[in-house]
């Protein structure tokens, strides 16, 4: 990374200007052209230096749910796995964890229902055990990291 993508990073954090053109007046910010700034995220992306790029949105406002899950993945099926769970348009996230239960996602769904059905269905396309953990209580935390030179 050199110092424009850092501060393509540090301008993209928070405060998206809301405007027609938000990723020309970023670009114009960080001193340089729209195409640029455009191409340099995708590339964050591509490279998974960045794993996402995208508003976060309260699920629950907007009538839908999401719930934390986990699944128990021998070690030999986790790729395989993690394919078939990552193909549901509803996993947000998708973590590996050294636990037993060694594979964590996020489920967001458009309504409360469909996070059964959902979990159904990752079950059936991995013949493994879905753990929902639903949220008892919301907390915000608001973190922006600066990104360091």
């Amino acid at each position: 990374m050199d110092a424009i993508d850092r501060a393509i990073i540090d301008n993209l954090q928070g405060g998206f200007p809301l405007c027609p053109s938000p990723y020309a007046q970023v670009a114009e910010k960080i001193g340089i052209d729209e195409t640029t700034l455009l191409a340099r995220l995708q590339h964050l992306l591509d490279t998974r230096v960045l794993t996402r790029f995208g508003p976060m949105f309260q699920v629950e406002r907007m009538g839908g749910a999401f719930v934390l899950a986990a699944l128990q993945v021998p070690e030999e099926r986790f790729e395989e796995v993690n394919q078939a769970v990552n193909a549901f348009a509803e996993v947000a996230h998708n973590y590996r964890r050294e636990h037993a239960l060694n594979m964590w996602f996020v489920l967001a769904t458009r309504t409360p229902q469909d996070i059964a059905a959902t979990i159904r269905k990752i079950e059936a396309a991995t013949q493994l055990t879905v753990y929902a953990f639903p949220k008892e209580r919301e907390y915000f935390v608001e973190m922006k990291l600066p990104v360091i030179t």
